[in-house]
């Protein structure tokens, strides 16, 4: 009886003020009501920097929509000539090497191995444009706080949209060495619709070459290379452009390809905001008259594709609906 009158006379202050303390004790750690927006950018830079310069081997896990695969990464520095091993620990299997010239995939349950040239992004977004200022017109930065992931203790930094032509991003950046642990691409609701986590990871001063090697020599499989089949278009050689484009973008490349199926030409032209990226494909179909438009997603990638005077138009990226479909509806053709 006075253990149970000592609790009542002392719930005015005591249980209270024990809830806020477990409470405080469960969130993450506060970067106070301070403008942090300068502190985010030096730390998103010392990422993109981290992501070159680091050698790591990892256990990630990638969700995409109702997709989760877990994935393998080992990473090698290399002096400035990066490369990366890449292996599918669920589902099909797959591996993928990647350096600065070719990216070969690898799919054992299919004997296949498809061989083109390196893209303009990395497995993982490690790395975000250096100086982030030529994306500050665009994004809002803060730091929202830190959180344990993998454990080790890394910074929350925020990445805001200042409009809904693009998605907002949360990066976890480890307080240590840098590197990006963690990452969600959120839609305008601010839902995550594609997360990248690291489970576990290690730190270490150099990566065997033994490690960069696919686990299948590729021998007696069917090989497939896309490597030498684009060359650059300019402006004024291009028959195509986007009309419309949300602010901030920009045309950052563009190639033309012969298409496998039919010889006909494919031409390719990537727009991005120095963070986003849109991808917009124009390719001759034999199709009857305009066919219906039709979007489609995956995760966060959004696609958008019109049928117009025999050609197909598609817009593809991560980016809400409304920009991919802005984009492949202004595609005109240069007379």
């Amino acid at each position: 009886m006075k253990l149970r009158n000592n609790l009542h006379s002392t719930r005015g202050d005591f249980v209270p003020g024990l809830l806020i303390l477990l409470l405080l004790w469960s969130l993450p750690s506060s970067a106070g009501g301070a403008d942090t927006s300068n502190q985010a950018r030096q730390l998103i830079n010392a990422m993109s920097s981290a992501g070159r310069q680091l050698n790591y081997d990892g256990i990630f896990v990638y969700r995409h929509g109702s997709k989760m695969d877990t994935m393998r990464i080992i990473h090698k520095a290399n002096g400035g000539n990066e490369r990366e091993r890449l292996v599918s620990l669920t589902g099909s299997a797959r591996e993928v090497i990647r350096d600065s010239e070719t990216v070969t995939c690898y799919f054992p349950d299919n004997q296949a191995v498809l061989v083109e040239k390196s893209r303009y992004k990395k497995f993982l977004s490690t790395q975000l444009p250096e100086p982030i200022e030529k994306i500050a017109d665009y994004y809002d930065f803060s730091v929202g706080g830190k959180e344990r992931v993998a454990g080790r203790s890394a910074w929350i930094i925020n990445i805001m949209p200042r409009d809904d032509y693009r998605y907002g991003y949360q990066l976890w950046i480890d307080e240590e060495t840098k590197l990006m642990l963690k990452s969600e691409l959120k839609d305008d609701s601010g839902w995550p619709v594609e997360q990248i986590l690291f489970t576990s990871i290690s730190f270490l001063p150099d990566i065997p070459d033994e490690l960069l090697k696919p686990a299948v020599s590729g021998k007696g499989y069917t090989w497939y290379s896309n490597s030498a089949k684009g060359s650059p278009v300019t402006a004024d050689r291009s028959a195509w452009e986007v009309t419309s484009l949300p602010n901030g973008f920009m045309l950052t490349g563009r190639e033309k390809q012969d298409a496998p199926e039919n010889g006909t030409p494919l031409e390719h032209m990537i727009y991005s905001d120095g963070l986003a990226m849109v991808s917009v494909f124009i390719e001759q179909v034999n199709a009857p008259g305009n066919l219906q438009a039709h979007p489609t997603k995956i995760g966060g990638v959004n696609t958008f594709a019109i049928y117009t005077n025999g050609y197909q138009v598609t817009a593809v990226g991560e980016v809400p609906l409304k920009t991919v479909r802005l984009m492949a509806n202004s595609v005109v053709q240069n007379r």
